[in-house]
């Protein structure tokens, strides 16, 4: 049973969560007694791939077909049934990002498979099944299941594992070709799966993140964010009351039916913390909370709390950051 890990790209090197999930696969194929095999797609640099060494991956197959740099659900499907074919994978793995959940869905159908998504576990695998637990109800409880199909898809939690490094290592490198017909581009979409915030840096990849809400009382007073992400190097995002009163475009808009976030840093200004916010937040490593209301629900959920007025706490924070720059 080998080990099939989907990689992300992003500007030519691999997306952070999916270098988490090839060190969980790596783990996973250990347990089994076999080796894992990473399968890239699009625009990739050779060198990113080979470093995929360094987490455990012993062979890397690259289908660089330039139509495959952007998004399209059957076309990636292909791809990757293909590679699984081809390693005759029964344990796919994925990070559970936009791309992962959807691809992953439609290969549990294409290959008969069982899925999992948003896996926080490696799988037990006594007595012959195969569990992994992973996070439901928002993240609120956790249930263990069991993928007792033939073919086993995991989405793997972003910032559930920590990202393995064996220096020197390198994954050997091997053209993929599927070949794609212009049939499997027909779905091809309008707009990217994800865009960029003004501040440059991809929101769902972002190692921080600045995020606003009602608090800031209007839409001239985003300077505050935007100059706080832009001090650290973050991204900007909203809550959903900022992004139906038109302060923020949607795509901006953090939580359960908006964008949903796992940076190492969240920072909150003005946001109450409504569940439904903390639903797309929940993974972050450290969440920091700036709010004048001591009451607000979101200091539950903070590792650090700020209670006071952002537009005087924000500007403290970033000339403080602006310092460490210098």
């Amino acid at each position: 049973m080998s080990v099939l890990v989907f990689v992300e790209g992003l500007n030519g090197e691999i997306k952070k969560s999916s270098l988490e999930a090839a060190s969980y696969g790596s783990q996973v194929a250990q347990q089994l007694g076999t080796t894992a095999t990473a399968v890239a797609i699009g625009e990739v640099h050779e060198e990113a791939l080979a470093r995929l060494g360094e987490q455990g991956i012993s062979k890397v197959l690259y289908d660089a077909d330039s139509r495959l740099n952007q998004f399209v659900a059957d076309a990636y499907v292909k791809v990757i049934a293909k590679a699984a074919q081809q390693e005759n994978a029964k344990v796919l793995v994925f990070s559970n990002s936009n791309i992962g959940a959807a691809v992953g869905a439609k290969l549990a159908v294409r290959l008969n498979g069982a899925l999992a998504t948003n896996v926080t576990s490696l799988p037990k695998t006594d007595g012959g099944q195969f569990v992994v637990t992973r996070g439901v109800f928002s993240g609120k409880a956790f249930a263990d299941v069991n993928l007792a199909g033939d073919v086993k898809i995991i989405a793997v939690k972003k910032n559930a594992f920590e990202i393995t490094q064996a220096a020197g290592n390198t994954a050997m490198v091997e053209k993929l070709s599927a070949e794609l017909s212009d049939a499997d581009f027909a779905a091809a979409p309008k707009e990217t799966v994800m865009q960029d915030t003004e501040g440059g840096v991809l929101l769902q990849e972002a190692e921080i993140v600045v995020s606003g809400g009602r608090g800031l009382k209007g839409p001239e007073n985003w300077h505050l964010v935007e100059d706080l992400a832009k001090a650290l190097g973050a991204a900007t995002a909203c809550s959903k009351p900022v992004s139906d009163l038109d302060w923020r475009p949607h795509h901006e808009h953090v939580g359960q039916t908006g964008i949903t976030v796992s940076p190492n840093l969240y920072i909150a200004i003005g946001i109450s913390g409504a569940i439904q916010h903390l639903a797309g937040v929940n993974s972050s490593k450290v969440i920091v909370v700036i709010n004048k209301d001591p009451e607000a629900p979101f200091f539950k959920a903070a590792d650090y709390g700020i209670v006071g007025d952002a537009f005087e706490v924000v500007p403290k924070l970033i000339e403080a950051a602006r310092a460490l720059d210098k």
